[in-house]
């Protein structure tokens, strides 16, 4: 177990831009002189002004409560117009073209990072931060609870820590693989001041479903207050997404990041202790993740 100071240091790391670890290709285009100077200084004033309002709902104090009080997280109540689009997995082939579309058609989202592929696509944990919030989704991506309690808690902080320096601010999000967790998994995302994020809706990503499929998942379960399950490593899932973005138009619902929405509208006690059944979502929606 890390200590406590170490842990306070990551987690009170400052915003900052995203320096060297932007890259050319994630511009459509490239201009020169003053004029692309100005672009590129107006983009990195966006960026940190997103990330400073990710920090500010992730230290709202609904979020602090809830995690006080240490329950898995699978929805929302149903009185507002905003759901919570999640992915998993990342970062990874797909994370670029995902970040892409999500600027584009002006969404936010959240994105629970696995420790051991940050590496793989440089800076794309500081573009997820900025495009809505991140989240711990352990450092090797195992079943938490068949493990013995000392590894599970190394794999959290692990990730935690890593994503925080990645990320360029806090962590306070956790989603377990698979959605394994047991009361020990609860204890250690509460110590490390991490609250746990379910779902209440399954794209059926994991399971093969293809881009047709996912979209009807998803739509199924789009209500105010829904967290949807997503990977941002599934091809099929990255072409359902216009799809998905469209449904949201029609029925006048704003994706929000996981913070903001358990910010502007937080589950009570009783709704956490009664789990996702209180999601009142169709059993067939329902899954395991991965």
């Amino acid at each position: 177990m890390l200590g406590a100071g170490a842990l306070a240091l990551a987690l009170a790391l400052t915003i900052g831009g995203s320096g060297s670890h932007a890259r050319a290709h994630e511009s459509v285009a490239h201009a020169t002189g003053p004029q692309a100077a100005a672009g590129a200084g107006a983009r990195r004033e966006q960026q940190a002004h997103s990330r400073t309002v990710a920090v500010e709902y992730a230290s709202s104090a609904p979020m602090q409560r809830l995690i006080a009080l240490g329950r898995p997280v699978y929805c929302a109540p149903r009185r507002g117009n905003e759901v919570a689009l999640t992915f998993d997995d990342g970062p990874g082939p797909y994370t670029r073209l995902v970040l892409a579309k999500l600027r584009k058609h002006h969404v936010r989202a959240t994105f629970f990072v696995v420790g051991r592929n940050i590496g793989l696509v440089p800076g794309a944990t500081r573009s997820e931060r900025a495009l809505g919030a991140v989240g711990d989704h352990t450092f090797t991506h195992p079943l938490l609870t068949a493990l013995a309690p000392s590894a599970a808690e190394g794999e959290i902080v692990r990730t935690q820590l890593a994503l925080a320096r990645s990320s360029g601010g806090p962590v306070v999000l956790f989603r377990p693989p698979y959605g394994g967790h047991d009361a020990a998994v609860d204890g250690i995302a509460r110590r490390h001041g991490l609250l746990e994020i379910l779902w209440s809706v399954d794209s059926a990503d994991s399971l093969g479903a293809d881009y047709l499929q996912i979209a009807h998942n998803v739509i199924a379960g789009l209500h105010p207050g829904a967290i949807i399950l997503m990977h941002e490593n599934h091809g099929q899932t990255v072409r359902a997404l216009l799809a998905i973005f469209a449904a949201l138009q029609r029925r006048r619902l704003r994706a929000v990041s996981v913070p903001q929405l358990l910010t502007d509208d937080p589950p009570a006690a009783r709704q956490l202790r009664a789990g996702q059944p209180a999601c009142g979502v169709a059993s067939a929606t329902h899954g395991n993740g991965d």
